[in-house]
């Protein structure tokens, strides 16, 4: 049997990304497409972008292919009843109708918007760690903080679409000043650019989540500092979350995610400290198991896997 061919879309706080990615999960490399995007980019250069990654992509579906829809992952926030999106990292587009503009260029099929952390989720329980599991958080630990949430077997959207965003879950402890207003938001303390920003205020001279990483490997007391912050901050959130929802399984991908294995020990023994709730510290907390093409598996789950999509 041919395979079928969905469109995948990644849309973030630094790239808009875009492939071919087929029923089984496989990314079509040769079409998989990226542009910048970035927190200065204007309204035009963001709907440039995409326009362009995702001509680009449908350039590599050859004739008579079955192509069945777009999946679109998106930063949030998203209103899902219109296609709309607002990422928190790209001030330029507020409601910005993006399955609108995606759906003026493919040729025929559904065009589904959700939230970047409910599509990694989606790669998780279909082809990566999450395998299995009912219960299930995706995190992406990277640029911003993002999740999503499959219970029971069934993706938890909510009625605007941003069910699952544990980014700005307040964590207790913290008085890191968020970008959406908030005061301690896990996004705030825990992202790559935040964690980087709090060890510059320690005295670290790094700039970047590499840099950081190096410096960790290297035993500088600063860069083990603010891993173990944002792994506690991590912890905190996952524990919250999984006392509310009963979680089995926690799966984090992201950039900021490879800053050192010892990031998920930090963020284990947060969640271990809840000592008498056997419940929730039974709770598996394990990097994602797709590297860099879980964002865009995840966006064509939106239409291979619609079953599961609330």
């Amino acid at each position: 049997m041919s395979p079928t061919y969905a469109l995948a879309v990644d849309l973030g706080g630094t790239k808009v990304e875009a492939a071919l990615v087929d029923d089984h999960g496989a990314v079509f490399s040769s079409s998989r497409h990226r542009s910048p995007t970035g927190p200065t980019a204007t309204s035009e250069q963001l709907a440039a972008a995409v326009v362009s990654v995702v001509g680009r992509a449908l350039g590599g579906l050859s004739a008579g292919s079955d192509f069945v829809g777009v999946g679109i992952g998106s930063a949030g926030p998203i209103a899902v009843a219109d296609g709309a999106v607002s990422p928190l990292n790209l001030p330029a587009w507020r409601g910005y109708p993006l399955r609108d503009l995606v759906e003026r260029l493919v040729p025929a099929g559904p065009v589904r918007v959700r939230l970047d952390g409910l599509c990694i989720t989606l790669a998780e329980h279909w082809l990566g760690a999450g395998q299995g599991a009912d219960s299930l958080m995706g995190m992406v630990v990277s640029t911003g903080v993002g999740g999503g949430l499959i219970l029971g077997g069934t993706t938890v959207s909510g009625p605007s679409g941003n069910a699952g965003h544990i980014g700005h879950i307040e964590v207790g402890g913290f008085d890191d000043r968020c970008a959406c207003g908030g005061i301690g938001c896990l996004e705030a303390v825990a992202s790559g650019p935040r964690t980087v920003a709090w060890a510059r205020t320690q005295g670290w001279s790094g700039s970047t989540g590499e840099e950081l990483s190096a410096s960790y490997a290297a035993g500088d007391p600063v860069a083990v500092a603010a891993v173990r912050r944002a792994g506690r901050a991590i912890g905190q959130a996952i524990a919250s979350a999984t006392n509310l929802v009963d979680l089995d399984v926690v799966a984090i991908g992201g950039g900021f995610s490879h800053v050192t294995p010892d990031l998920f020990d930090f963020v284990r023994e947060a969640v271990d400290e809840r000592t008498v709730f056997e419940f929730a510290r039974r709770v598996r907390v394990v990097p994602s198991a797709l590297s860099g093409d879980g964002p865009l598996i995840g966006a064509a789950a939106l239409i291979h896997r619609a079953a599961l999509v609330a």
